[in-house]
């Protein structure tokens, strides 16, 4: 009798008009997957971005990605000649030019035999 009473009472528990239990409900969205960055093609609304200027000054405006920093670049075509030249060699190095090899005739070796191994 006592099994057949819970076991009713259960089923009224269960059938039992109202919200449903409380359940961790994960929604599926954009920002579920991100690790490094958020992966979006447009973003809902408008961030406040630094934006610097090629004289250096520094404007707030609001941009469509979430930026710290915006940088513009700077038109080379706009610098005298010898700027010109200084930042394209600080942007494409020259190659490293090759040493003079060290040879090995002029070493006494009985100085360095304590290190061997017997």
């Amino acid at each position: 009798m006592a099994a057949a009473s819970r076991a009713l009472s259960a089923l009224r528990l269960a059938a039992a008009p109202g919200p449903p239990p409380l359940v961790a409900c994960s929604r599926s969205n954009s920002n579920r997957a991100a690790i490094s960055h958020l992966h979006r093609q447009l973003y809902g609304r408008l961030y406040p971005v630094l934006l610097v200027k090629t004289d250096g000054s520094t404007v707030r405006l609001r941009y469509r990605e979430p930026k710290r920093i915006l940088m513009v670049p700077l038109d080379s075509s706009t610098l005298p000649e010898a700027q010109r030249k200084a930042r394209l060699r600080r942007q494409f190095p020259s190659k490293p030019k090759a040493g003079v090899e060290e040879s090995f005739e002029g070493i006494d070796l009985d100085t360095y035999r304590r290190f061997w191994k017997k």
